[in-house]
């Protein structure tokens, strides 16, 4: 009985975090700072994707860090908490201070290929033992996610 009630909730976390569907690639927002190219496999902690540099904002942008707050609170925090708490997925405090910003964009763009790719991606998997569904996020969405990721971990980036 307790593997039916794990699985059913198991199944109602998913399909609140996305449907799976390719996402959308489009260009960053005006002003990003955030360079696209050809995704491509990348050994320097970048992950693999199209993001390849981000520029980031000093100060934050407080519109940037609004929007990715919201798309925070509709498509992410039912599996990933702003604390060091793990539910589904790792939570995020601190996450800018171990990751690089083009990695976290492209886990947040490029998800399947950073699954089955990247070393880090594989090993977060290995932890949670959920795989991260496909967001549809573009790239502007994600960088704004990224904002306000940078936000929550006091504004400032260790990479």
């Amino acid at each position: 009985m307790k593997n039916v009630i794990f699985c059913l909730a198991l199944a109602m976390v998913s399909a609140s975090c996305g449907n799976g569907s390719p996402s959308d690639s489009g260009t960053s927002g005006e002003g990003s700072g955030t360079a696209v190219s050809t995704p491509a496999k990348t050994a320097d902690g970048k992950g693999i994707g199209e993001i390849t540099h981000v520029d980031l904002n000093n100060p934050l942008d407080q519109a940037m860090v609004g929007r990715g707050k919201a798309i925070y609170d509709m498509k992410c925090s039912a599996c990933h908490k702003l604390t060091d708490q793990r539910v589904v997925g790792p939570g995020w405090a601190g996450v800018t201070q171990r990751r690089k910003p083009e990695w976290i964009m492209n886990m947040a763009t490029n998800v399947d290929v950073m699954l089955e790719q990247d070393p880090a991606a594989r090993e977060l998997l290995k932890e949670c033992l959920v795989r991260m569904p496909n967001q549809n996020l573009s790239v502007g969405d994600a960088r704004d996610v990224l904002e306000f990721m940078l936000d929550n971990d006091g504004g400032s980036s260790g990479q």
